[in-house]
């Protein structure tokens, strides 16, 4: 099976999804000729033309509320914002608008909508271009929130986020838009709600999101060559969320680490501890849960300090032997 990027994954799912169904348009700042601030719309305004790859004025605010409207209407849109940190501009379209509104109208009004966002650090781009926000929309009842970690995961993850009838926020890390997977030519599905073992492991478990599943896989390589089985399961969607895949591999393994570039405090690793505390998975448990997330500091600039307010391979392959002391 031939392979490809992340950022190509995400760009098929969208053109195969336009081609197939016309109510499906993008919108967002510099998407047309300028291809996206990371290119993941280049060359789709020439197959799909401006009335389809929609440039618009440099408004959160302005992209989502369009965004809303068209959805209630019939269409089903796909709004870009250039970096997550930007979702706080579009936070009342998103929060009070579009998470609320099928229920408000007795499911009679559907907002079919999905906004995709680069999110996370590792480029150089600073405190206000680099946050992990997605507990944020995970309190909101009303929107369902995708992170994917690989390229096949994000095609088909995209694909199931455009079928739906509900407004999904879709994040994509920065760092994998250059990973890449095997995917399948032909379009496909992955049902939100359906985690992923990444790999199988029989000592402890980590729960690991976006870019951390990365590191979380490369930490379990070497932790092998010590003679340490790790499992790394990845949730994909983190609403809803499959408790199920979880609650099984830490029965499993007896011991669980949390990890995500989030900032540690009231981040998702939280909830996901709290859940296996209030499961059967609780009474396996050898050790107690460790949570592994980002600093409360802002991302520096500076790339090693940069790599230091986050979450590394070394952090985890150490989390991962602390919680095994005493074996």
């Amino acid at each position: 099976m031939r392979e490809l990027t992340y950022l190509e994954a995400v760009r098929e799912a969208m053109s195969q999804e336009m081609r197939t169904n016309e109510d499906v348009f993008i919108l967002g700042e510099d998407i047309g000729v300028y291809g996206g601030a990371f290119g993941v719309t280049r060359g789709m305004i020439e197959e799909f033309g401006p009335e389809r790859i929609r440039n618009t004025p440099i408004s959160e605010a302005a992209i989502s509320g369009t965004a809303i409207g068209a959805a209630l209407t019939g269409m089903r849109p796909i709004l870009e914002l250039q970096f997550s940190d930007f979702i706080t501009i579009a936070m009342d379209n998103m929060v009070n608008q579009a998470a609320k509104l099928r229920y408000m109208y007795g499911g009679e009004g559907k907002v079919p909508m999905v906004l995709r966002t680069p999110a996370g650090s590792g480029t150089g781009a600073a405190a206000q271009h680099s946050q992990s926000l997605e507990a944020w929309m995970t309190h909101i009842p009303g929107l369902k929130v995708v992170q994917p970690s690989t390229a096949y995961d994000a095609k088909g993850l995209l694909k199931a986020a455009m079928d739906d009838d509900n407004p999904v926020v879709f994040y994509e890390h920065k760092l994998c838009y250059r990973t890449k997977s095997e995917v399948p030519e032909e379009a496909y599905s992955i049902p939100l709600g359906k985690a992923d073992i990444k790999k199988e492991g029989k000592d402890i478990t980590i729960v690991a999101t976006a870019m951390m599943v990365h590191k979380s896989l490369e930490a379990a390589e070497q932790l092998e060559s010590e003679g340490i089985s790790v499992e790394v399961v990845d949730p994909r969607t983190l609403v809803p969320l499959d408790e199920e895949t979880i609650v099984e591999s830490v029965k499993k393994t007896g011991r669980l680490i949390v990890v995500h570039e989030a900032v540690k405090r009231g981040g998702f690793g939280g909830e996901i501890a709290s859940m296996i505390a209030e499961s059967e998975a609780f009474d396996y448990l050898d050790a107690p849960i460790k949570r592994l997330g980002g600093k409360a500091v802002p991302i520096p600039y500076n790339p090693e300090l940069e790599k230091a307010a986050v979450p590394q391979v070394q952090d985890i392959v150490e989390a991962v032997k602390d919680t095994l002391k005493g074996l």
